[in-house]
């Protein structure tokens, strides 16, 4: 049992502090996947030889470290493999490890009787054929004909499932560099807001911010997502109250950090949702998939308008490193 999938319970104020929440787990492993919003996956194999401790025992100290230090609590699942350790993570409790057990017999007796929408990476449409079909738990979608599965699924999908059926779990942890990985900005209100004009303004404000930092680091970002925190709060047993949120992402037409671009993508995001009257408690943007600034390409506009903007940035950054952050104010860059 040698995978941990982590979820920090983040409050709306700090979620832009995940990097650094995620930093705990590389004192532990090099192989650390980021899982944002707010979650990762770590392989403790080597850990667990390093430091002489089982991976329940490595899971509670970093409980303990993320309270200690950053006063965040997190869940924890552990498994012999990633979709059993976020198959664990269902099961768990604050201060309490979801564990999948190492022996195959017991992993199979592990996923028998839970429901086949349980799995990682089924979605409601292919759980609802299964269902019709009477395959509603993973024993029996376990025990099925291959053949079965994929008249019902597809050849490959059938394939796929049933091996995580019956416990085969061939993911594997993938590295990436979250500390270079990924930025945050986060805009909590001072009351719940129901006012469209200051959820953009507050958008606008993060997507400048975003920009700027990127600029400062000498990089681009490929993805922008949004979440937006609601003022409704859901019960989470010992673990109190959390407001429910949405999530939404989009890959930039090119890589960039030009705030006029990032405010823009925001925007577009924000309007799919939809909002009518919501009471939004924090808006929160992520640039991701980051990448050093003198490996993107930019594509020629020949647009005055635009080259403008971008140098009207490069002055704004020299004032902000000169007077402080407060020295431009939002807006003043978008297109």
């Amino acid at each position: 049992m040698t995978i941990l999938c982590v979820r920090f319970q983040l409050p709306p104020a700090k979620e832009a502090a995940l990097p650094e929440l995620l930093g705990l787990l590389e004192e532990f492993t090099p192989v650390v996947e980021a899982l944002p919003p707010d979650g990762a996956l770590a392989d403790l194999r080597g850990a667990e030889r390093y430091f002489g401790r089982g991976v329940a025992e490595l899971a509670s100290v970093i409980r303990v470290r993320a309270l200690a230090l950053h006063g965040v609590d997190c869940l924890l699942g552990a498994g012999p493999g990633p979709l059993l350790a976020r198959m664990a993570l269902r099961d768990a409790r604050p201060g309490v490890t979801g564990m999948v057990p190492q022996e195959p017999d017991r992993v199979a007796e592990f996923l028998a009787g839970r429901p086949v929408a349980a799995l990682p990476g089924i979605g409601a449409a292919s759980a609802r054929t299964l269902c019709a079909y009477g395959l509603d738990t993973l024993g029996l979608v376990a025990a099925a004909p291959l053949s079965t599965l994929q008249r019902l699924v597809g050849a490959e999908a059938g394939r796929e499932l049933r091996e995580k059926a019956n416990g085969i779990d061939r993911g594997r942890v993938v590295p990436n560099t979250w500390g270079t990985h990924l930025l945050a900005a986060e805009r909590p209100f001072t009351r719940d807001e129901l006012d469209p004009d200051r959820h953009r303004r507050a958008l606008l404000s993060a997507a400048e911010e975003l920009g700027a930092r990127l600029r400062a680091l000498d990089k681009v970002c490929r993805t922008l997502t949004l979440t937006v925190r609601y003022a409704d709060l859901l019960r989470t047993g010992s673990s109190g109250c959390t407001s429910t949120s949405t999530v939404r992402g989009r890959t930039l037409e090119e890589p960039t950090a030009h705030s006029a671009a990032l405010t823009r993508a925001a925007y577009d995001m924000y309007e799919a949702l939809g909002l009518q009257r919501a009471r939004v408690r924090a808006i929160v943007l992520r640039a991701e998939g980051l990448s050093p600034a003198e490996q993107a390409s930019h594509q020629l506009t020949f647009d005055p308008v635009d080259e403008k903007v971008r140098r009207v940035g490069e002055v704004a950054d020299r004032a902000r490193a000169k007077f402080g952050p407060r020295a431009v104010t939002p807006g003043t860059l978008a297109a």
